[in-house]
């Protein structure tokens, strides 16, 4: 029988945190063994010191923040602006899906405001797909493998796409009892916060992931602090009705309301 296991596939070291741990954790306690991958080092993440110093922290807080949430980590093989829907890394992300053997992938939105987020999203689909194809060869090598994967999109950094048009969830999670988790998570990536302020104007790393948790809970109409959701189509991935995160989730689940 297939373990459950949750693999959340991000294009950077603190995407997971922002986007997607809390829905982790609450998993995790749900018996799923938990894995992270940031595809990019993150090497981009500083004003002032030079890419190889800034992959060396950045790996370290990645593992240290995977270490918070309990999860297995798995190194990245790209750099930041350099993530590509190309052969190179989809079998290498490939390699690892198969590895892994999850039953739940979470990845970006294939809508957002930038391009290694999207491509990172266009990656994960199909690396899921084909892991059951023995004539697609990955690198390093590892044998297809069979059972069931469903794949979820979490929300779009910022709530809209490229366009600032809205990207509505298809679900809400409750995270408002691991909201603590996923804070302390994301703070292990502590060379972060002075980056986003100078670069994107996030004024206080912490405080914006949780505005965004506290406005993706008032969507859900229900909870104080959320993340939304997308199923992806079943067709490739598992069956029609096969829904693992509001199966094991239930109770910290609700649809979104519709208008």
């Amino acid at each position: 029988m297939q373990k459950n296991v949750a693999f959340a596939i991000a294009a950077h070291p603190d995407d997971i945190e922002f986007l997607m741990a809390g829905t982790l954790l609450l998993l995790r306690e749900k018996g799923f063994e938990i894995h992270i991958l940031n595809i990019s080092s993150g090497n981009c993440g500083s004003q002032t010191r030079k890419a190889a110093e800034v992959r060396r922290i950045r790996r370290l807080e990645a593992i240290e923040a995977s270490r918070v949430l309990g999860a297995h980590f798995h190194p990245g093989f790209a750099d930041d602006l350099e993530i590509f829907y190309d052969a190179r890394s989809l079998r290498r992300l490939a390699a690892m899906v198969r590895e892994v053997r999850p039953t739940v992938v979470l990845t970006h939105s294939p809508q957002d405001y930038m391009e290694d987020h999207m491509n990172t999203c266009r990656l994960a689909v199909t690396a899921a797909f084909a892991r059951g194809m023995p004539n697609f060869v990955t690198q390093p090598r590892q044998s297809a493998t069979e059972g069931e994967v469903t794949l979820y999109h979490a929300m779009a950094h910022g709530l809209q796409d490229g366009l600032g048009q809205p990207v509505p969830a298809e679900f809400f999670v409750d995270i408002t009892r691991t909201l603590a988790t996923k804070r302390a998570a994301l703070a292990a990536h502590a060379s972060q916060k002075e980056w986003l302020d100078v670069s994107q104007g996030m004024d206080s790393y912490l405080s914006a992931m949780e505005e965004t948790a506290r406005d993706v809970g008032r969507m859900s109409g229900k909870y104080r602090f959320a993340e939304g959701w997308r199923r992806h189509s079943h067709i490739g991935f598992c069956g029609s009705g096969t829904d693992p995160i509001r199966e094991f989730l239930t109770g910290c689940c609700v649809n979104r309301r519709q208008v």
